[in-house]
C-alpha cells in the first residue's frame, strides 16, 4: 500500500487514469452510532478545483452523514488495482455547484438523471492510498 497526498498539478498518471476511467466506487460515511454506511456512488475528480464530487439525493442517508460529519472514504477496486481517497466532505446546494458536480459525473460516467433533490458532495482529499502500482 502507498499513499499519496494531493499535489494536484503533478498527479501520478496511472494514479489518475484509475480515478478517471469509468468503474464504480464506494462511499463510507459514519452513522449517528459511529458504523460506517458504505453505498456505491459515482465519484468524479476535479483537477481544477483540486476536490472530488458525488452526486445524491439530499435526503439521502449518505448526505444527512456529510452533514453531520464530513469524514468520508471512497474506494474502488478493479482485479489486483485499488485506491481509496480520504478527505472532508461538505453537502452543497446552490445551483451553480450541482451543475458542476453534475457535469464532472457526466465527463467519467453518462449524463445523469434529473433529480429536482439533487445536491452536490464536494471532498477535499486528504490523502490517496493505492496499490503500489498506482503511485
Amino acid at each position: 500500500m502507498t499513499s499519496w497526498r494531493p499535489g494536484w498539478d503533478d498527479f501520478p498518471q496511472a494514479l489518475l487514469d484509475f480515478w478517471t476511467e469509468r468503474r464504480l466506487c464506494t462511499l463510507t460515511t459514519l452513522g449517528t452510532d459511529g458504523r460506517p454506511h458504505v453505498v456505491p456512488v459515482g465519484v468524479a475528480l476535479d483537477l481544477e478545483r483540486r476536490c472530488a464530487w458525488v452526486i445524491t439525493s439530499g435526503g439521502s442517508q449518505k448526505a444527512r452523514d456529510v452533514q453531520r460529519d464530513g469524514r468520508v472514504a471512497a474506494c474502488q477496486v478493479e482485479g489486483r488495482h485499488w485506491s481509496t481517497l480520504e478527505g472532508r466532505a461538505t453537502v452543497l446546494t446552490a445551483a451553480e455547484d450541482v451543475r458542476r458536480a453534475e457535469d464532472c459525473y457526466a465527463r467519467r460516467y453518462r449524463q445523469p438523471r434529473p433529480n429536482p433533490e439533487r445536491v452536490a458532495v464536494r471532498i477535499e482529499v486528504d490523502r490517496f492510498l493505492a496499490s503500489s502500482a498506482l503511485v
